[in-house]
């Protein structure tokens, strides 16, 4: 249970520092951009090799799918929701797919510590990495959108702890939940992440930083597949 408290905080410990530095200086929008077009590319790959791809060796591709659609349809209706009280703008939308994509993704990474399978070094990697760029953008954003630092701060820090729980939640509960679950679970994760990535955060990246997003999105992507 320690280990898993230990390395669900360690990675979840990004979205905290990714705040904080979004708030510690002014950041050009061309480098907001930047950072979330590699951010994107590092989910990329830990969509298709992390999640998508070890659920599958789990679950059949029913399982899966019904995930995916789970995941997909959260996100969609609960960002039209954010959108609707335009509270925090696109800041909003990445914080939201941050959780939610979050909550799953350490998840798995609990209940593969507790199977014995150890941390998988990619999908840690993936969520550190993939965490910085999400939260520099949104508390960006945020703080653009006229939001104090002090509940942008909060904020991260509570999105953050529930993502740590989410890890041990998946340790202890790995021994009960079946394979066709932890399928759903990846399933779920790659789900909401898809739908943010398409809808938030690769239009932000491409406005903000013109042509070279596409480049970056590969070196993003690049480094969390050989890590995976």
């Amino acid at each position: 249970m320690g280990s898993a408290l230990g390395w669900g905080a360690l990675a979840a410990s990004s979205l905290v520092i990714g705040a904080l530095l979004g708030l510690a200086r002014d950041w050009s929008p061309r480098a907001v951009g930047l950072v979330l077009a590699f951010g994107a590319g590092a989910l990329i790959s830990a969509v298709s090799y992390d999640l998508v791809e070890e659920g599958a060796a789990l679950g059949g591709p029913g399982t899966i799918g019904a995930g995916l659609a789970v995941g997909a349809l959260t996100y969609f209706l609960l960002d039209r929701a954010v959108e609707r009280s335009d509270s925090g703008g696109g800041g909003s939308a990445l914080a939201l797919g941050a959780f939610l994509d979050g909550i799953p993704e350490q998840m798995v990474l609990g209940i593969g510590l507790a199977t014995g399978e150890g941390v998988s070094v990619g999908l840690l990697v993936a969520i550190f990495v993939s965490n910085l760029p999400e939260a520099i953008g949104s508390s960006t954003d945020m703080r653009a959108a006229g939001r104090s630092a002090s509940s942008i701060r909060w904020l991260w820090l509570a999105v953050a702890a529930f993502c740590t729980l989410a890890t041990v939640g998946g340790y202890a509960l790995a021994d009960s939940v079946s394979n066709d679950l932890k399928a759903a679970i990846n399933g779920f994760a790659a789900g909401a992440l898809l739908v943010m990535l398409i809808d938030s955060m690769i239009p932000e990246a491409r406005e903000k930083a013109g042509r070279a997003a596409g480049l970056m999105t590969v070196l993003g992507f690049a480094l969390a597949f050989s890590l995976s």
